[in-house]
């Protein structure tokens, strides 16, 4: 009977720290650039089991959230696709600028669905093709890093009749993958996570300009406890191994 007795006051009490742990446990809103968005969702899952905060993940191109953001919707952390709108968003008052920070930096790579389409140097680009896919350069970054990329080949004004542009660097992926476009400029990250067949040539870094994507705690966070937990786990060495497995290179 004693020995009852002590054991149920030892599960008591080796329930408390679990029971305050998810007592304190928040909520923090994330506004995540599209590329990103296989690696947040594991680096979520293990904040969630390292810190009983959860995390409701919203994905888009960095240039509409902005938009979003600006007129009120409620987001607490930005994981943006460059580094330009993070340090514009804490100059307008929409972002704490001493939380701002690089979390990644992004790769290009030129994506099809055909095995052997695209060769390793891109040559397809200068071949016969229909239709080629890119996010929109003035809401995406990784657009505008296609478009860059394009000039500095030389080939812009000479393919531009032949582009579909995407709202978000998911639709421009979508596309390819679809069969509306022949081919697709996206974030390596992207093709990493696809299975399946394809063809692809990583754009040489030269090419354009660095794709540095930056995070940043928003003005009026829910929860800023949780919020600012987010952004330091996203730093930290498990988050970090996600995001190499993802082809993206570290600060």
């Amino acid at each position: 009977m004693q020995l009852a007795k002590l054991l149920a006051r030892f599960v008591a009490l080796s329930t408390l720290p679990l029971l305050a742990f998810h007592a304190d446990a928040g909520e923090v809103r994330a506004a995540v650039a599209a590329n990103f968005t296989v690696p947040v969702q594991k680096i979520a899952e293990q904040f969630q089991a390292d810190t009983g905060h959860t995390v409701k993940l919203s994905y888009g191109s960095t240039g509409k959230f902005y938009s979003q953001i600006k007129n009120g919707a409620p987001f607490d952390v930005l994981l943006a696709a460059d580094d330009e709108t993070p340090k514009k968003m804490a100059k307008e008052g929409l972002g704490d600028a001493a939380s701002e920070f690089t979390y990644a930096i992004g790769k290009l790579v030129l994506w099809s669905k055909k095995p052997g389409y695209v060769d390793a140097a891109g040559h397809v680009l200068q071949r016969g093709f229909n239709k080629l896919a890119i996010a929109n350069p003035k809401l995406a970054p990784y657009g505008l890093a296609a478009q860059e990329t394009l000039e500095s080949l030389g080939l812009w004004s000479g393919v531009k009749g032949r582009i579909v542009m995407g709202e978000s660097i998911s639709q421009t992926l979508q596309f390819a993958d679809t069969g509306n476009a022949d081919l697709a400029f996206v974030a390596l990250s992207q093709t990493i996570a696809k299975p399946g067949p394809g063809s692809s040539w990583v754009v040489p870094q030269h090419l354009y300009n660095s794709i540095r994507q930056d995070a940043i705690l928003l003005a009026h966070p829910q929860d800023k406890l949780a919020a600012e937990a987010f952004l330091k786990y996203l730093k930290g060495a498990k988050a970090t191994l996600v995001i190499k497995a993802y082809g993206y290179a570290m600060p």
